[in-house]
């Protein structure tokens, strides 16, 4: 009888690395480590989430700034066709309002008001990038004017982040966020720190989502990069603390819900209390049975199935794992964990199945090999544990594990 230490995994948050972490596990011959092959996670993207807090991936930021009535337009003393765009955007006539708005435009490409109003209309169209581009032009003649619209400033600066471009966003929303008697919008600091961070700012952009979440306490997504940027810095109290004020005030962030599990499952790996460490896979099983009501796809099952399986309910994590592996597209990753947790359900021929095709999956991976092994082994299949105890000893001569393996193995493996 040896003593058996089993490792799973920890979905990596923010573009991070499957990191392994352990659990202890009672039995005869478990496998001793298991170091999961690197993959990647979906947390993060370039596309930050809405200003009012809903995920990148469901939707994008709505207009912030006072777009159906643009500051500074003065129809009266601008053309008749300016005068008709200004009134077909108070109605909310957007596409109407573009058009009128161009075609004064190329009658007189120096009318600020005319590129103005169609970057306005075409926002609420959600053509950003054309949005962009006109606001620029309003923007550059503005100022050849010495005539700056503040409220032209902040639209542009806001279709600049719907467009990605945040190193051009970036000095429009300083502007913005530092008017002389003028306290800052919430949703423009948010902006700010979207841009800041996308930039590589990290320090400039955690000032800003603070500053955010000062002004507005309900600001989820300023919340939600608060807490990413505390769990890249290691500070995992901090970063819980902020993902469960975002989650609480704004429920469907996927990427808060996938952050917080992860930091749950890597402050439940790194604790030194059991009680404490069991406390933290069970919240870990929360939050991502919450992230599944609003993401379903494969990432998210490992996910929660790797809190599942830290709170030791193997069969539930199995079940989970079982309606994303059914296809030939199924990661080597997630059949390896569907064999740990069938494995740990003391189900071997299912951990077996899902192990195989792990295997076949992924053929340089030692863990697989460690866990076939050991169901194998538990099978008295002591030939084919023989087998695959050899190639992870092949794949890892140092390691001692598979050493002992193969010499306990040999005699058994021999009579077959």
């Amino acid at each position: 009888m040896i003593k058996s230490i089993s490792r799973y995994i920890i979905l990596g948050g923010v573009l991070l690395a499957f990191a392994a972490t352990t659990f202890a596990q009672s039995g005869s011959t478990r496998p001793r480590r298991v170091n999961p092959p690197p993959t990647s996670s979906r947390t993060e993207s370039s596309a930050p989430p809405t200003a009012n807090g809903t995920d990148e991936r469901s939707a994008r930021p709505t207009a912030s700034v006072n777009t159906a009535r643009p500051r500074g337009a003065n129809p009266t003393a601008t053309s008749t066709g300016t005068r008709r765009a200004y009134e077909l955007l108070e109605q909310k006539q957007y596409a109407a309002a573009a058009r009128e708005a161009k075609q004064v435009a190329a009658a007189n490409p120096n009318d600020s008001e005319a590129w103005k109003i169609a970057g306005f209309a075409e926002i609420n169209l959600k053509q950003h990038a054309e949005a962009a581009t006109d606001l620029q032009r309003a923007l550059d003649l503005q100022r050849a004017a010495g005539q700056e619209d503040a409220n032209t400033v902040d639209a542009l600066a806001q279709a600049y982040i719907l467009t990605e471009k945040f190193e051009q966003a970036l000095p429009l929303l300083v502007t913005a966020t530092t008017r002389p008697g003028a306290a800052p919008v919430a949703s423009m600091l948010y902006y700010r720190g979207v841009a800041e961070y996308q930039t590589g700012k990290a320090a400039e952009a955690e000032r800003s989502f603070n500053a955010a979440v000062k002004a507005n306490p309900k600001d989820a997504a300023s919340l939600y990069y608060l807490g990413q940027i505390a769990f890249k810095g290691g500070r995992l109290d901090e970063s819980i603390a902020f993902l469960n004020r975002a989650t609480l005030n704004d429920a469907r962030i996927a990427s808060a819900w996938a952050l917080l599990t992860t930091a749950y499952l890597r402050r439940a790996a790194a604790a030194t209390v059991e009680t404490k460490a069991d406390a933290d896979y069970l919240s870990a099983v929360r939050a991502g049975e919450s992230l599944t009501r609003v993401r379903a796809d494969a990432e998210t099952s490992t996910l929660f199935a790797q809190a599942l399986i830290g709170a030791k309910q193997f069969a539930r994590a199995a079940t989970v794992l079982e309606r994303v592996t059914t296809g030939d597209d199924a990661k080597g990753v997630t059949l390896y964990l569907l064999g740990v947790s069938h494995s740990r359900a003391k189900n071997y021929p299912k951990a077996i199945s899902a192990l195989e095709r792990a295997a076949a999956k992924t053929p340089d991976d030692v863990n697989v090999y460690r866990e076939l092994g050991y169901a194998y082994e538990v099978s008295k299949q002591y030939a084919k544990a023989f087998d695959a105890y050899q190639k992870g000893a092949a794949l890892a001569p140092a390691d001692t594990d598979f050493k002992e393996s193969v010499e306990r193995v040999r005699p058994y493996a021999q009579k077959q």
